[in-house]
């Protein structure tokens, strides 16, 4: 008789080696972004801080390190770099707590409730203007050309996302679309621009683009997932946040395309606002787990990391490249 074969457990994807990786450039990113917060109006620091202190995987900013690493880059115009990446992710954070009202960003109150709007967004402009200072003393035209078009896609998602709000027809494809500008634009930028400052060929600018590009999409992809299935301790905001702003996130659409007739008049009704509370969430959760909407949101998370993992397949094997790889599969398996 054959021994019987016990399966070894997977071993849970972890953002270690990418930290590990980047510990050395992180402090001189960190360094900038202390210095370029500095101003003699307190309130600017203090509300910058509160968010940038506030315990961000600062994956973004990581990214332009992990990059420049993968390529050999030797140089330190990254380090700064990174820091404008890190300051545009900030700013579009605190604009964006402004426009959804949130209560919550990474398990502390937002700043808009401590702050107010009017200096939330304020200072969040200040931000932007840190991080094109630093672009323009880089020098690089084309590095410049890359994180302001980011910029304006972000934008340009964030207003998108906003009159999708409450529309209950909108389209798996629009979504997509959506997140594609709104999260995946920078991560694309933050690491196509290493390639950018080692001078490598397009072909390897491109395929750091596309890693950040799927990454990216992966990322938000789990982060609308577990909206709906991870608590406000483990998520650091308040679950059920899209669902009580109406916005169409992939486990939605796919419960509502799935759903019974009685059951698309439920998300008519929720989305639209007719029907709000503790028991409508708890529904809404209640039917996206009957339809998988939760599992198939995350698998096709793991599909958009797989291809960011193919996209760097074109440089050969390193530490950078196994760290950037087990990000991109942190990236899905996380539960925050």
């Amino acid at each position: 008789m054959s021994a019987k074969v016990i399966p070894m457990p997977r071993k849970r994807a972890t953002l270690d080696p990418m930290l590990a990786l980047t510990a050395p450039g992180m402090n001189s990113v960190n360094a900038v972004i202390l210095d370029r917060m500095h101003s003699e109006i307190p309130l600017i620091p203090a509300l910058a801080g509160h968010l940038i202190s506030g315990g961000g995987k600062r994956l973004r900013p990581m990214l332009t390190l992990a990059g420049a690493e993968l390529v050999g880059y030797t140089g330190d115009r990254h380090h700064k770099l990174a820091a404008a990446v890190e300051f545009i992710h900030t700013a579009t954070l605190l604009h964006d707590d402004v426009v959804d009202g949130s209560d919550l960003r990474r398990g502390k109150a937002a700043a808009n409730i401590i702050f107010g709007n009017p200096a939330t967004v304020l200072v969040g402009d200040y931000l932007f203007s840190r991080a094109f200072e630093l672009m323009t003393e880089d020098g690089s035209l084309k590095v410049l050309k890359i994180l302001s078009s980011a910029s304006a896609i972000i934008a340009e998602g964030e207003v998108d996302q906003l009159t999708a709000q409450r529309q209950i027809e909108t389209s798996e494809e629009r979504y997509l679309n959506i997140i594609g500008a709104k999260t995946a634009a920078l991560f694309a930028a933050a690491s196509r621009i290493s390639a950018v400052v080692a001078e490598c060929d397009e072909q390897q600018e491109r395929a750091l683009d596309d890693y950040g590009r799927n990454l990216g999409v992966a990322f938000q992809l789990v982060d609308d997932a577990i909206d709906y299935d991870s608590d406000a301790a483990e998520m650091g905001k308040d679950q059920g946040d899209d669902f009580r702003e109406g916005k169409m996130t992939l486990p939605v659409i796919l419960a509502y395309s799935r759903g019974s007739e009685t059951e698309r008049k439920f998300w008519k009704d929720a989305i639209s606002g007719v029907i709000s509370g503790d028991g409508a969430l708890a529904e809404a959760i209640a039917l996206i787990a009957k339809y998988d909407a939760v599992e198939d949101t995350r698998e096709r998370a793991r599909h958009f990391a797989h291809r960011a993992i193919d996209a760097i397949s074109i440089f050969p094997d390193s530490n950078a490249r196994q760290a950037m790889a087990e990000a991109a599969n942190f990236a899905v398996a996380r539960g925050y």
